[in-house]
């Protein structure tokens, strides 16, 4: 019933996409004209795009992905072995929550079938509907928001500055953790960054990743959720010129990001947001959707673990603390640490992601702030 209120593609698009060159990514991917969809195994990603940008204070009410499709569908595809289905739109409900309802029940049906949804277009804020469809599923959720700005507001109902605000507060209380990656102190309250550390989440100045990109690729790699905002790229990259940012992430490293969210194991939704209808944007995004397929091509099957046999273990003793134990993969050669989650009545093990800096690191007797973060926010 859900997909019968999605908006195929239209016909123009259909036309242009039939007159590109045969090996393009529009001729590879199956098209949604309508009725129920049922997996059944046969496709891999779900593209949705999002009309309703009401969520944007500063941006227009109702966006069209058109021109994004265009740009994507005109590229060429990687060595892949992934199945592609295109959706169609998400019309703007008559009220912002009909849209947040619409978008939870496909995000919780497609990634009960083992698709992961990847919604492109409309305001931000969607991303609490992607995370309201983890209460159907019944699972702690980790959200990555790659962003300049924390989105916390005191402002009650404001939720294009809140709606992050709106997820750890709401009921049913699923989130886990709360990473940000590309934050700038200038646009953040400081009452907002120290909330943040308060709760034992995590955030990286864009200055920290752009300076070391491989920062993110562990916080990616625990994610169940990543959503990207546009306005985290500068202008001079985005193209986004009615906005205009000097800083922030350039070309490269959004689409790097984008890349380290598909091979994660773990990612089951991810959303580009925050498009306002401008032309110059449309290659970047078609780009870092293109970067997201060629990682989740290349995923490695690491998470769950299948067995540890395939990695190798060390135990590093650590002055004040129980011995640090790291593994290591002998297929993907990335890191984990085992930390405990629950409370001290009653934990259990996991392994969090980390990288070899962090294994340095707890050799020289310095304890890995993610690991630290966890287990304090266990205990709490």
């Amino acid at each position: 019933m859900i997909y019968e209120l999605l908006k195929p593609i239209d016909k123009d698009l259909v036309n242009y996409i039939d007159g590109l060159q045969s090996q393009c990514i529009g001729k590879k991917v199956t098209f949604f004209s309508g009725g129920d969809f049922e997996n059944n195994g046969r496709y891999n990603i779900a593209i949705i795009g999002i009309g309703d940008n009401r969520g944007n204070a500063e941006g227009v009410s109702i966006v069209d992905i058109t021109k994004i499709r265009k740009s994507w569908y005109s590229l060429y595809p990687g060595n892949w072995g992934v199945n592609i289905i295109d959706l169609g739109d998400v019309v703007a409900g008559e009220r912002l929550e009909d849209t947040y309802f619409l978008v939870k029940s496909l995000v919780a049906d497609l990634v009960k079938q083992g698709v992961i949804p990847v919604l492109v277009g409309g305001s931000q804020d969607m991303t609490y509907a992607m995370y309201r469809a983890y209460d159907a599923l019944e699972q702690s959720v980790n959200l990555v928001a790659v962003d300049a700005k924390l989105d916390l507001s005191k402002t009650e109902g404001d939720i294009a500055n809140s709606y992050l605000t709106r997820i750890i507060v709401e009921e049913p209380i699923n989130l886990f953790n709360f990473s940000n990656i590309g934050y700038q102190t200038y646009f953040n309250a400081q009452e907002e960054i120290d909330l943040i550390s308060s709760l034992f989440f995590e955030a990286y100045r864009v200055g920290e990743i752009s300076h070391n990109i491989k920062l993110a690729e562990p916080v990616l790699r625990d994610a169940d959720i990543v959503s990207i905002d546009m306005t985290s790229v500068k202008s001079g990259d985005s193209g986004n010129f009615e906005f205009f940012n000097p800083n922030g992430f350039d070309g490269r490293e959004i689409c790097a990001l984008a890349r380290y969210s598909g091979l994660s194991d773990r990612v089951s939704s991810f959303g580009i947001f925050n498009y306002n209808n401008y032309k110059n944007e449309t290659l970047l995004i078609a780009q870092m959707l293109w970067y997201f397929v060629e990682g989740v091509n290349y995923r490695s099957n690491e998470y769950p673990f299948v067995s540890k046999s395939s990695y190798t273990k060390y135990i590093v003793p650590i002055d004040g603390y129980d011995d640090l134990i790291f593994f290591k993969s002998d297929v993907s050669e990335r890191w984990w640490i085992e930390a405990s989650v629950g409370t001290l009545e009653a934990d259990r093990k996991v392994l969090l992601p980390c990288s070899y800096d962090d294994y340095e690191s707890a050799i020289n007797q310095i304890v890995p702030e993610r690991w630290w973060r966890t287990m304090k926010k266990s205990i709490v």
